[in-house]
């Protein structure tokens, strides 16, 4: 049997296993932090299938990494894996089936890494969508889980097979004030309001929207304004996303808004801080010639990989974290036949459908061929690294 042939009949012989847990993840939703059911049932499938195994990874009690090296040299290649659920929703993104896919396609690499060479790796990385100890992705970079890495694969469910495609850098951020209670109406002197800081600062800001690129986006919300009316709020606080196309961006967003703080406090007497509450979500820098390889290989299994659809509209994932320091994809692919807004009813029910369950046999052909195309073809890989090496370049120039 071929090489080609026995990643196929792999995927095939397996498929219902991951069917399972994909549908068992989907059952017990769990959010940052909280993944335990998801990552126990990953991580023992992962050993199951031979892997090294470590939880508890880059200060996440959900995290983990799964680890099967050739005695033959050879590229190193991750496939990146989540499983977090959205809070009070579920799996209306379709990690359920995302963290399967993952697994099922470095297993069926596994199956061939001996003859053609090389180390396969699955990242198990909680809390993609935000939350406790969110983004960690961020934290694997951060770490150096990458330095030896060559190149990061996963696909992402959708309602089209399309290629990469860019998104934004996001903070989320934590604001707080800190003034001096008194009694409102007795000695409100006495006072120092901290959230009359917190207002002049939610205003300084929406003042600020005038003045931002079209890229930029903020968004927030008050936490705690006070304990009562008749006391002069001694604490307030609130929660922001700030987002912008690209690093650069964001940080000189993220000092513009240091500035508005810090005026408010000035204005108030209030103690002001601003500091991130999770990992900063970089954006994403897309690698076409990678997503090329992918879409040869989808072409190969009757499915047409479309080009990003660059008119929907932006968010951001972690994922962006990782294409800053080494080529990555994660195109989407086609787990419904319309078009259907994502973190809804209609998507959690598509993320446990027939078609949803089929995307896990499709995706992990898919996503495990393209990586042995870079593992037979040096050249090829040499030349999406230099690809790579390109687009960071121009950020970076470009701002």
């Amino acid at each position: 049997m071929q090489i080609r042939e026995k990643i196929a009949a792999y995927v095939e012989k397996q498929d219902p296993v991951y069917r399972r847990i994909a549908l068992d993840i989907h059952e017990h939703p769990e959010v940052s932090n909280y993944e335990f059911f998801a990552c126990e049932r990953l991580s023992n499938q992962l050993k199951e299938e031979g892997f090294r195994v470590t939880v508890d990874v880059a200060g996440h009690r959900t995290g983990f990494i799964g680890t099967y090296t050739a005695q033959k040299p050879g590229p190193v290649l991750v496939f990146l894996a989540e499983y977090d659920a959205l809070a009070g929703l579920g799996h209306g993104c379709g990690h359920n089936l995302f963290g399967a896919t993952s697994l099922l396609a470095a297993a069926a690499l596994k199956q061939v890494i001996d003859e053609t060479g090389g180390e396969v790796r699955v990242y198990g990385t909680p809390g993609e969508e935000g939350g406790e100890n969110g983004s960690a992705k961020g934290s694997f970079v951060r770490e150096g889980l990458f330095t030896d890495v060559d190149a990061a694969l996963c696909v992402h469910p959708g309602d089209r097979h399309e290629a990469s495609s860019k998104n934004i850098a996001c903070l989320p951020v934590d604001i707080e004030f800190w003034g001096k209670p008194a009694h409102a109406a007795a000695a409100p002197e006495q006072g120092v309001n901290a959230l009359d800081a917190l207002i002049l600062t939610y205003n300084g800001i929406n003042a600020l929207r005038q003045h931002v690129t079209s890229d930029v986006r903020i968004h927030g919300i008050i936490t705690h304004g006070g304990d009562a009316p008749n006391i002069v709020p001694e604490y307030a606080a609130a929660k922001f996303y700030f987002r912008a196309a690209t690093v650069p961006k964001l940080e000189a967003l993220y000092h513009r808004i240091e500035k508005i703080v810090e005026g408010a406090a000035l204005m108030t007497g209030a103690k002001g801080r601003l500091q991130s509450c999770q990992n900063r979500i970089d954006n994403m820098v897309p690698t076409p010639s990678f997503d090329a390889v992918y879409g040869r290989e989808l072409s190969l299994l009757g499915e047409t990989l479309l080009p990003p659809d660059e008119s929907c509209g932006i968010g951001s994932s972690d994922v962006g974290n990782v294409s800053q320091v080494i080529p990555t994809i994660q195109p989407t692919i086609r787990i419904i036949d319309h078009s259907t807004p994502w973190h809804s009813e209609e998507s959690k029910a598509a993320a446990r459908s027939e078609k949803g369950l089929a995307s896990i046999a499709l995706g992990a052909k898919a996503l495990a061929l393209t990586a042995l195309d870079l593992i037979e073809d040096s050249a090829l890989l040499r030349q999406i690294k230099a690809d790579h090496a390109k687009a960071i370049m121009e950020q970076k120039n470009n701002g």
